[in-house]
């Protein structure tokens, strides 16, 4: 079992490493750096072109391993680290066999530091992951920083449904396992156009609040039901827009936001609705997407 974290030399700079640190500490497990490099080319070339490619990819993948090492000279302190290069016609497709060879817990991605009016860039590499990844996905804001050497505690990311009480049962056997408390969150945002501007917004503010009424109840009713224990705490969050209202949370250093997912066939392992990709992408803290 390990941590697998995808690093490619000059790309998005430390913030998948400390999240995938901090994950592998609250694991208790191993970290494997991951670099995803293009395959030979097929056919050997005449004018010795394969062998310079196949070169250059050598060197990006000592390249990624360096620049990794210097960041986790002293970040990684106590947790065990390993290496791999693969090679593989597609970065997605190469950290799934990393995945698959190393019977890994969990991948770590990175934010792309050009995301302007977002926290968490969802590339096209954690899309892809997102849809086929069999292990659950963790993705790291800009600029991450945290100061606590481990997680601190699990906020789950509830849609107030009972088709969504599954998610909240893992995210509470999770918080158990690994020792963290749990929060159970549910977010409403108000947009631009939720309703007619002849409505008026004074009834958009109560239609508002009575969906975060009826959400309190569902969320009641986790601890009626023994989903959750008494001492979690439950939390319905608005606000004008997702950005203020991930922004309201009341984040802790060291907190993860959870989010559940739905399977949709056998290829497609997680499904990501509008809400979920709206929470991630404004989300001030990383956040693990939990496989279908």
């Amino acid at each position: 079992m390990t941590v697998v974290v995808g690093y490619l030399a000059g790309r998005v700079g430390p913030s998948a490493l400390q999240l995938a640190v901090r994950a592998a500490r609250t694991l208790g497990t191993s970290l494997t750096v991951a670099t995803i490099v293009p395959p030979r080319w097929p056919t050997p070339s005449l004018a010795r072109v394969d062998a310079e490619y196949e070169q250059w990819a050598e060197q990006l993948a000592v390249d990624s391993a360096k620049e990794a090492q210097r960041y986790l000279r002293t970040l990684a302190d106590g947790v065990e680290v390993n290496y791999r290069r693969s090679a593989h016609r597609s970065v997605p497709g190469g950290l799934l066999a990393v995945v698959a060879e190393t019977g890994a817990d969990l991948v770590v991605l990175g934010s792309y530091a050009g995301g302007r009016r977002t926290r968490v860039l969802i590339g096209s590499t954690a899309d892809s992951l997102l849809h086929s990844s069999p292990v659950p996905v963790a993705l790291s804001p800009r600029q991450y920083d945290c100061r606590s050497a481990r997680f601190t505690r699990l906020t789950c990311g509830y849609a107030a449904t009972a088709e969504s009480t599954h998610v909240v049962r893992r995210c509470a056997g999770m918080a158990k396992r690994y020792g963290m408390p749990l929060r159970v969150i549910t977010f409403a945002a108000r947009g631009r156009t939720m309703y007619p501007p002849e409505v008026g917004l004074h009834a958009e503010a109560g239609v508002l609040e009575a969906w975060a009424a009826q959400a309190r109840e569902m969320q009641q009713r986790l601890k009626a039901d023994g989903v959750v224990d008494e001492d979690v705490v439950l939390q319905v969050v608005t606000g004008n827009g997702w950005q203020q209202a991930l922004e309201s949370a009341d984040w802790k250093d060291g907190e993860v936001l959870v989010l559940g997912t739905s399977p949709r066939g056998e290829i497609t392992r997680v499904f990501l609705g509008s809400h979920s990709g709206k929470i991630i992408r404004h989300s001030p803290v990383p956040v693990l997407v939990l496989p279908g």
